[in-house]
């Protein structure tokens, strides 16, 4: 009889052995899940518990570091590249893509078959072949698309048949928090699932990539990524100002407005049926700032650090809470009541709202700068002797703020777009506090040209431009001025002798001679005279112009 019972054990432990043996998606797509480990996840919409048994004999499971990886696929490795929309506010939608990237000179054609590039050597040379994987030959060559052939293969790892239409050549199985999900696709795919039933932090997503080869798959690839689902809305601030050097410090100009623009990490759009407060604090005890507009400009008036805080306020959909139980109405005593009264609950008729939170840190630093540059002069340079064959400007410049120290010219064709030469000095420190320069630059030929001047210290960076217009200075142009000059110069001359004789006559007239002095008195009127007709053809002494001497010094 113990016989009997030893050979029924037997038996039932042989039968027992292939379930024993079969393995679970969990053993397969996940590599850190602890032997034991239970996972108690809500249920993600359209995906499974991945307790369910893997079709092995159809999916083949190959370890990391098994040989079989390297001969995979024909050409080399395929790559698979997992990126995610996260971080995710709680109840929104996040989606994952997965792209293949596949050995050099192969890329996927409109019908879903992998070819060789056009032109293109890899370490091995040009391929004879034009195909890498022909897979529509296989279909037409093959029972593969009649699903009433023995072996039915066109299903995933769990059974499941495929969807229709259904020739795609790789499978993807997604996997985490305990589930799984199955599509069909080409090179690219993307799979996006609802977060309102996944746990708050970082959860990790994994996918295994398999490809079609004749009535089996072949895994390809294997790809995780971590990904983050929150509570708080997703928040960043970017910060801009005018004649800031470089924003990315968070070093900004007194005295000029800063915009600060706040961007919200939303790609599902899950709120854009939300109202949205923000309240600013700018840390420089100008108080609270409570704004519907993601975009606001604000001052600073004193040099220092400063923390800038803000607080994102949005009403977001969210579940109702538990409806409260309203007591029965009272019954007559003949009326027999028990242990089975029925409780009336208080059901909203309105849709249920949660508020939710974002915050944003910032500590920032307030610098002097130079906040305005202007162009208030420009003179063409004359030099003596022979012109040179470049125009000389002089640009008399006067600025705002601190004291720059360099200055920087662009001289570019009319439209501003074409750099012709750019060009670079220190600015001395003779300047003092007054901001008052002057820049001298060579212009080759005659022409519009666009003109754009910078000044710049350490913190800031101003700018502004002007259109500058060289006439033509060609050697005979050159000598007909000249002739010209001296021509009116002659003439000039000739008609001052001749008023001057006509005003003596006219002087001679109305004055007696008879008196010696008379002529002393002559000689000075006639001194008079000629002074004030040379003031008027030849006016102002330029050495005793009092604006000469405060003229700035020449870069």
């Amino acid at each position: 009889m113990e016989c009997l019972y030893c050979f029924l054990g037997f038996l039932l432990l042989a039968a027992r052995l292939p379930l024993d043996a079969a393995k679970r998606f969990h053993d397969v797509l996940s590599n850190e899940r602890p032997s034991g480990h239970m996972w108690e996840h809500n249920q993600l919409n359209g995906w499974s518990s991945d307790e369910n048994d893997w079709n092995e004999k159809l999916y083949p499971v190959w370890k990391r570091g098994d040989s079989r990886w390297k001969s995979s696929w024909k050409g080399g490795r395929v790559q698979a590249v997992l990126t995610s929309d996260s971080p995710a506010l709680v109840g929104s939608t996040i989606t994952f893509a997965v792209n293949l990237v596949f050995p050099r000179c192969q890329k996927e054609d409109a019908s879903g078959n992998i070819v060789y590039e056009k032109n293109c050597r890899n370490d091995t040379g040009p391929s004879p072949d034009l195909y890498v994987y022909n897979w529509t030959a296989w279909t037409e060559d093959s029972d593969w698309g009649n699903d009433t052939s023995e072996g039915h293969h066109n299903v995933f790892p769990d059974g499941k048949p495929f969807p229709h239409p259904w020739k795609k050549n790789f499978v993807y199985v997604f996997h985490t928090l305990g589930q799984y999900f199955q599509k069909l696709g080409q090179c690219s795919v993307t799979v996006s699932i609802n977060t309102a039933n996944v746990s708050l932090g970082p959860q990790i997503m994994e996918v295994t990539v398999f490809r079609r080869h004749r009535r089996t798959y072949v895994p390809i690839a294997k790809v995780k990524d971590v990904y983050v689902v929150t509570d708080q809305i997703p928040v960043f601030v970017t910060m801009s100002q005018k004649n800031n050097r470089n924003s990315s410090d968070e070093t900004f100009l007194r005295d000029l407005p800063i915009t600060f623009s706040v961007l919200i990490h939303d790609p599902s759009h899950f709120l854009n049926e939300s109202a949205i407060y923000y309240t600013w604090n700018f840390g420089d005890n100008t108080g609270l700032f409570v704004s519907n507009n993601h975009t606001l400009n604000h001052t600073y008036v004193l040099n220092g650090t400063f923390s800038l805080n803000l607080t994102v306020q949005a009403e977001v959909p969210g579940p109702c809470p538990l409806p409260s139980p309203r007591p029965p109405k009272t019954t007559p005593s003949l009326v027999p009541t028990g242990d089975n009264t029925l409780e009336l609950w208080e059901i909203p008729d309105e849709s249920c709202h949660i508020t939710r939170y974002g915050y944003f840190k910032a500590t920032i630093t307030i610098v002097e700068g130079i906040l305005e540059v202007n162009i208030i002069q420009v003179t063409d340079v004359l030099m003596p002797g022979p012109q040179p064959d470049n125009s000389l400007v002089d640009f008399v410049v006067t600025c705002q703020g601190s004291i720059p120290t360099e200055v920087c010219t662009v001289i570019s064709d009319p439209s501003c777009q074409i750099t012709q030469n750019p060009v670079c000095d220190p600015v001395a420190v003779e300047l003092g506090d007054a901001c008052l320069l002057t820049v001298r630059r060579a212009f080759s030929g005659s022409g519009t040209y666009c003109m754009n001047l910078t000044l710049g210290d350490d913190a800031s960076l101003a700018l502004t431009s002007t259109l500058v217009s060289i006439s033509s200075r060609d050697p005979a142009s050159l000598s007909r001025m000249a002739n010209g000059i001296l021509v009116s110069l002659g003439c000039l001359a000739i008609l001052v002798t001749v008023i001057a004789f006509l005003m003596y006559k006219k002087h001679k007239e109305y004055k007696p001679i008879e008196n010696s002095p008379g002529i002393e008195i002559r000689g000075k009127g006639l001194n008079v005279f000629l002074n004030h007709a040379k003031t008027l053809f030849f006016p102002g002494n330029q050495e005793k112009d009092p604006l000469l001497k405060n003229q700035p010094g020449i870069l």
